[in-house]
């Protein structure tokens, strides 16, 4: 995924599409423009921002654009976190998971997860010595 930055906006877009590929700016305009008030050329002006950045594909099918993503959600996610991380916490997981520990609300199944991820990351730890 390019390493540009991504808005509020776009990333809720974004979601939209990766939600409902393919999809044309009508589509997500009508939907979206019901539940959140945004109008079709701010849909299309978010949807071309996203192309340039690398963030989905257009191709025209029957005379109409269709958007795709271009790269898996788990994928994006990742790296949208791994962004954050470096940029807005400085490298530092500490703020993360202070943040987890203290404010988030997790359900049995988040805490389940992570339990699995820590025991994932002491095995390959142990690997690696």
């Amino acid at each position: 995924m390019p390493a540009k930055p991504i808005g509020r906006a776009e990333l809720e877009i974004l979601n939209y599409v990766h939600e409902r590929h393919p999809i044309t700016v009508r589509q997500v305009a009508d939907d979206l423009g019901r539940a959140k008030g945004i109008v079709r050329t701010t849909v299309l002006n978010v949807m071309s921002r996203l192309v340039e950045k690398g963030f989905l594909s257009r191709r025209k099918e029957e005379g109409v654009f269709v958007y795709r993503p271009r790269v898996p959600k788990t994928r994006l996610m990742r790296d949208l976190v791994r962004d954050f991380v470096d940029k807005s916490l400085e490298g530092s997981l500490s703020p993360f998971m202070a943040y987890l520990a203290e404010d988030a609300r997790l359900s049995d199944e988040d805490i389940q997860r992570l339990r699995e991820l820590v025991k994932s990351l002491e095995d390959r730890s142990r690997k690696e010595r």
